[in-house]
């Protein structure tokens, strides 16, 4: 006869514990979830107590989910580098084997200052299995290329199967993707072939540069507030701004780091749960993205390895639009000034952060599903002459405009609008680390989000003055004088310079002046 001391205990893992502990956030009764998963309840409450530390564990990503004991490694600052490289690398789709993990080891043990640590085999095979790594053969993803026969059956399987898997539950309106574009926001038509190709890891370029963070959804119905990052934490020309089209920060290289793309992950989450909506988000595997945050509201899935290129709706052409509209608004900046016979001053921040929420705002929605249905994502609906319209839309009227630039500013003739829209293309838009920087990191938890002084990248723009409310409405007054001047301005205009008179007007009623109300409505 079996006795109860044979019984085998059984071990969870941190993914099963973690279903226990939300089933339990869900509303349903204790007894009911200790019968639904076949544990006791003492085991139940156990978990409870433990949830902390579970949700750290995931939070940190250094357990994978199917671990069932928690144990630090016995060198767990090694551990802890190792695996901070392991996540670099992995990111960028480098081949990585057992062999180089075992190198790289005894490498940053060295650095560590450990002289009998010993990379062996079983070490490799406990590495793994603390961090729930599987060893596989990736390739360095080169979007330039025509895609191999193992990417495109990379690709259709993911069609077939994961994808499928992932959108079931969701509508198009709840599937969103998001990535992020680097954007040299001073670069002038005639150094477009200078700034080609250039990846600005640093020097004074690094001051020329902003990364934008974009993210839409899959009909196309709603584009979220594009994060942008610079290099200046504080510059001038944002002095006195309370309010921007979008939302900035900064760090020293104006790149995206795990701490910023968390810090946005978790307001999007905090918005859908506010609006009782739950949403997928796609994202590739940079390395500002492999760390993330516990989030209630979102379920994120990433886009396999190597194949961004051809699956990732926002690298299909809608970022590629947003460029093609930015490069505009700028070269109308430029014939501006050359019209006016006005010193041509360099874009600032401020006017850089304006141009590309309006390029982002101004996008079409049309343009979103084409790139969304050109992914596989979502079932195609145009036909082939809507979507080469589509395409080719903004960048008629533009590229008219860039003659009008290039002949003016003698531009070389090798030189096209495609050059510079395209020539901030390969710019890095997140961190690398190296070895020293991954044992600084693990040492002292450096930030290395630490910002740009104020003034960095604007020493020669001149600080502008600030517009008082009186001189808003003014320049309205203008404005709604010039516009009864032209011929065939749509009704739409007239409603958009409606409503900003109205805000200004409110904004009198609630500004403290020592100034009659009157001295507002007076025209200059």
């Amino acid at each position: 006869m079996a006795t109860k001391g044979n019984k085998k205990r059984r071990q969870f893992s941190l993914e099963e514990k973690m279903k226990v502990v939300e089933a339990v956030d869900s509303g349903k009764r204790k007894g009911d979830v200790a019968k639904e998963f076949g544990i006791t309840p003492s085991t139940l409450s156990t978990f409870l107590k433990d949830r902390a530390r579970f949700e750290e564990k995931v939070r940190e990503a250094s357990v994978g989910p199917q671990r069932k004991r928690m144990r630090n490694a016995l060198y767990d600052d090694i551990d802890k580098a190792v695996f901070a490289w392991f996540q670099e690398i992995h990111a960028k789709n480098i081949l990585v084997t057992g062999s180089v993990i075992r190198k790289k080891a005894l490498n940053l043990a060295n650095m560590l200052g450990y002289d009998n640590f010993q990379a062996s085999v079983g070490w490799l095979n406990r590495f793994r299995d603390r961090h729930g790594i599987a060893l596989k053969a990736v390739c360095r993803e080169d979007s330039g290329r025509l895609m191999n026969s193992l990417g495109i059956d990379k690709v259709n399987e993911w069609h077939a199967g994961e994808i499928i898997k992932l959108i079931a539950d969701y509508s198009p309106d709840d599937i969103f993707n998001a990535d992020e574009t680097g954007v040299f926001f001073q670069l002038l038509p005639q150094h477009t072939l200078v700034a080609k190709g250039d990846h600005c890891r640093g020097g004074k370029k690094a001051r020329q540069r902003l990364t934008a963070l974009f993210c839409c959804n899959a009909s196309g119905t709603e584009k979220m507030r594009p994060l942008i990052v610079g290099r200046s934490a504080n510059p001038r020309c944002l002095k006195n701004v309370h309010s921007l089209p979008c939302d900035y920060r900064a760090n020293q290289w104006a790149w995206m780091t795990q701490d910023l793309f968390n810090e946005w992950l978790m307001q999007v989450d905090a918005r859908m749960k506010r609006a009782e909506r739950r949403i997928l988000l796609l994202i590739d595997n940079c390395s500002a993205h492999n760390m993330l945050p516990h989030l209630e509201r979102i379920q994120v899935g990433y886009l396999p390895s190597n194949c961004t290129a051809v699956l990732q709706p926002l690298n299909l052409g809608i970022i590629h639009t947003v460029k093609v509209l930015y490069r505009g608004h700028f070269l109308k900046q430029i014939l501006l000034k050359l019209n006016s016979s006005e010193d041509q001053e360099k874009v600032d921040i401020r006017q850089a952060i304006d141009m590309i929420a309006a390029a982002w705002w101004s996008v079409k929605q049309s343009t979103v599903v084409r790139c969304w249905q050109k992914a596989g994502i979502i079932p195609v609906e145009l036909t082939e002459s809507d979507t080469e319209a589509a395409a080719s839309e903004p960048d008629i009227a533009i590229e008219k405009l860039w003659h009008s630039v290039a002949i003016a500013t003698c531009v070389p003739n090798e030189i096209n609008f495609q050059d510079f829209v395209t020539a901030d293309d390969d710019l890095i838009i997140s961190q690398e680390l190296l070895d020293t920087e991954v044992i600084q990191d693990m040492r002292a938890g450096e930030n290395t989000d630490e910002a740009g002084s104020e003034d960095d990248g604007e020493a020669s723009l001149p600080q502008q003055p600030k517009i008082t409310l009186t001189e808003a409405i003014s320049s309205v007054q203008k404005l709604r004088r010039f516009l009864s001047t032209c011929v065939g301005v749509p009704d739409a205009i007239f409603g958009q310079l409606n409503g900003i008179d109205e805000y200004l007007m409110r904004r009198v009623t609630q500004t403290p002046v020592d100034s009659k109300i009157t001295d507002f409505l007076q025209t200059k």
